[in-house]
Parts: C-alpha cells; structure tokens; sequence
C-alpha cells in the first residue's frame, strides 16, 4: 500500500464486484434494456472496470467521535438549543430589553398586573416589568454558574491530578481535607459564608460558591488519573525521559476531560439553584441587583395578593436553564463514553 493509501485490487475480488455490478445493472436500463446515459450508471460502471482504487480512510480524533455521538443524541441537542437561547438572552437581552428600576407602569389592582398583551409576564407590585425582570436576571444568574464553575474546575481538577498522579503521603493529606470538606453540610457552610462574607456582592459569593464546590470533582478526577496512570502509554512516556507534570497535564488530563466536562455542566447548573436558594432566603445578593434568585426572593410577599406571575416566571427561567444542563450533561456523558458505538 503506498503512501496515499492506494492498492491493486485482487482480480478474484474485481471479477465480482464487476459481475455483481453488471447484475444489478437493471437499476439503470431503461425501454428495450438500454442503460440509461446518467452520471450516477457511468460513475458505477466506470468503478467496475477501473484497475485500482483509491482508499480515503480520514482519522477521527477524540473529540470528533464525542461530538458525532453528542449530534445523535436528541435530548442532547434540545438541551443545548435550550441553553443557548438562555445565554443569548443573557448576553443581549439587557441590550435589547434593559432594565430600569424607575421605569414604572400605572397597576389596575393591588400586587401588579397579570400577564397581557402589553406586559406578556406581567408586572410587579410597583408596575415594572417582570419580563425584564428576567430577561436582565438571567446574565448575573448564568454569571454565578459560569464563575462558578470555573473556580471549582480549577481547583478540584488541580487537585485530582496531584493526588491521583502522584499518590503517597500528598494523595492521604489532601484526600483527608476533601473528607472532611464533604462532612461539613453544604448549605450550612454556604449561608454561612455567604451571611458574614458575601455582603451581597456578587463576585464575593460566586467565589465563595467555587472555593465551596470542587471536592466532588477532585475526588472524581483522582479515581481517572489512579486508572489512567497505569497505562502502557503513560510507562512509554516515562521511558523516554518525559517529565512527570508534563506526562499528567498533556498525556493523561485529556483522555480524562470526559467525565470532567460533564461534571462541570452540573456544578454550573447546581450553582444557578444554589444561587437562587440563597437569594431566595436572603442570604444572597442585594435585593437591588437583578438575578432570578432576588427576584423569587422579592416576590414573596406578593403571593398572598395573588400575584403568582412574579415568581412563576423567574422560576421556570431557572428550570428551564437547569433541564436543558442537565439534557447536555447526558449527551455529553454518552458522548465521551469510550464503550458507545456510532
């Protein structure tokens, strides 16, 4: 076979496939058995007789299959079209539809304004619109599991390597911490350090909810690198002088990255809920920022008017974010699954 990728065609093998051409040439013969004249007859029969053959055979890396097998997984696509019109909305929305606390509508009765043909989600107990209330909420909420996300990555995947890479007295010490992190009640620590650290700042409490929710990942991270480690290609990178740091971030790091992103896709959609939870029992944000956590946590005391518009929506925004995460999360896992077939 040369270098292209061409070979001869055995003759036993070529009689054949000719003889099973000319067969089924009646897929092509029109009145009185003439073969048609089209592109589709000449191109098979010119294949029939040809000499040899070109084999074209194009690599797929990794990341092809993953997103070939993520293309056929319907929930998958769903979710990430669900997810997407969030983030535009995130990302334009505020553009298109900014928020303005003093823009305020006259109210026909007590609580705001049920939804209509003017205000679709209708308004709050001072006449804004809760449209916008989401529609600009949904950039600080996407905002905290997002930074979240991303601190809580950093740090638990730096963590799982070194643990599981490298073993020994490091791994028990900084697997002791994780323990004991995970034995401590999540919530307990979260109001906590949100009450006497977060002051309502934004950035303050997304950090504190990535310093808070990378142990489940740095522990999922050390079992892959405890399994991988012992791989023949890691001992042949060993044998070759390859140094240890880099043999764990650029030879073993990304054939774990799997399981890693799909664990990432849920801290961001746990964080959402996260945020929304400590809003909700002021805990969170300043009531004056917008996200959808403050506004649940603003409409409480518009239920008993009636006013069941106000938390309805910015609650479903958070569903509706969160379910299509979590239909991603589930083509990704079967994505990156190394015993899936296409």
């Amino acid at each position: 076979m040369s270098g292209t990728g061409a070979f001869q065609e055995p003759e036993d093998i070529k009689a054949r496939r000719q003889a099973d051409v000319y067969e089924h040439a009646g897929d092509f013969q029109g009145p009185g058995g003439a073969i048609f004249n089209s592109p589709a007859a000449q191109d098979v029969l010119a294949a029939a007789h040809d000499e040899d053959f070109e084999v074209s055979l194009e690599p797929l890396s990794q990341w092809q299959l993953a997103w070939r097998r993520f293309k056929k997984h319907r929930m998958a696509m769903v979710g990430s079209a669900m997810v997407g019109t969030m983030v535009f909305l995130a990302i334009f929305g505020p553009i298109i539809w900014p928020y303005d606390p003093l823009d305020l509508t006259r109210i026909s009765r007590p609580g705001g304004d049920p939804p209509s043909a003017e205000n679709i989600f209708g308004t709050d107990y001072l006449g804004r619109s809760v449209w916008e209330l989401v529609v600009n909420g949904a950039r600080l909420s996407v905002a905290f599991g997002l930074v979240t996300m991303v601190i809580a990555v950093s740090i638990g995947v730096s963590v799982g390597v070194i643990s599981g890479f490298f073993g020994g007295k490091v791994d028990s010490l900084l697997m002791r911490f994780v323990d004991l992190m995970l034995a401590i009640p999540f919530l307990f620590i979260i109001l906590v350090a949100a009450a006497f650290f977060g002051g309502g700042d934004p950035i303050v409490l997304m950090v504190i909810f990535g310093l808070l929710s990378w142990p489940v990942l740095a522990r999922l991270t050390r079992a892959l690198f405890l399994s991988l480690r012992e791989q023949e290609y890691v001992d042949a990178a060993r044998a070759v002088g390859v140094g240890s740091w880099r043999i764990a971030f650029r030879h073993i790091l990304p054939n774990a990255l799997g399981p890693i992103i799909v664990s990432a896709t849920l801290i961001v959609a746990n964080a959402i809920i996260l945020e929304a939870f400590v809003s909700f029992l002021n805990f969170g944000i300043r009531s004056t920022d917008v996200s959808w956590g403050t506004a649940l946590s603003n409409s409480q005391g518009q239920l008993i008017l009636g006013n069941w518009w106000w938390a309805f929506f910015p609650g479903m925004a958070i569903a509706f974010m969160v379910i299509g995460i979590n239909f991603m999360g589930d083509g990704l896992r079967d994505a990156f699954d190394p015993k899936a077939h296409d």
